[in-house]
């Protein structure tokens, strides 16, 4: 009985202190933001001055290793170049998740993202070795995540893609391409495999 109470106290002291630090952080960033979020652990931020992010009220940040019973490998992180956006929506939950746009990226509304995931916008490095020799970015495009869509553990969600409402992503899926609305998507690169309506 003693290590539960003493596991519940530390994961009560963690969430007040690092939601306190959390706001002050968010609004040093400029960092739009809506009532009631948590954070578990301190989020990283990376953020270009030309940039815009805003988070929805009610979202829940799990950063701190054991504040997911699958465990979490990183802390949350989230990154933004020149002129790029990141939105979020409202009741979304992220457990060590990175989310890099280079461009743009929106989350919809109740979206549940599994331990360790991963969306970026941009391939980061220039395919062509002589491009990434000069130091060169490569390509990018918009991410769009709709409503109630659940994305897996270990998921990594690539530039141009969209995915559908009410979508579910199996664990450790690389999707590369659209995910239509209320389907699960699993596998590398990430394939339909169910209709869930």
């Amino acid at each position: 009985m003693l290590p539960f109470v003493v596991s519940r106290t530390f994961h009560n002291f963690d969430l007040i202190v690092c939601t306190i630090l959390m706001k002050l952080r968010l609004f040093y960033w400029h960092i739009e933001k809506g009532k009631k979020l948590k954070f578990y652990g301190l989020t990283r931020i990376k953020k270009h001055y030309q940039s815009n992010i805003a988070i929805g009220e009610n979202c829940t940040f799990r950063s701190s290793l054991n504040s997911n019973s699958i465990g979490i490998k990183q802390a949350c992180f989230l990154s933004t170049g020149k002129n790029a956006k990141i939105t979020i929506g409202k009741n979304c939950g992220f457990s060590g998740t990175v989310i890099a746009a280079s461009e743009e990226i929106i989350i919809g509304n109740n979206v549940i993202f599994g331990a360790n995931t991963t969306v970026t916008d941009a391939d980061r490095h220039a395919l062509n070795f002589e491009e990434r020799s000069r130091g060169e970015a490569g390509g990018h495009a918009p991410v769009n995540i709709h409503d109630h869509v659940w994305i897996g553990m270990n998921v990594v969600i690539l530039k141009g893609v969209n995915i559908g409402e009410g979508a579910v992503i199996g664990a450790n899926a690389v999707v590369c391409k659209d995910v239509p609305a209320f389907c699960v998507a699993a596998g590398n690169p990430a394939k339909v495999i169910k209709k869930l309506k």
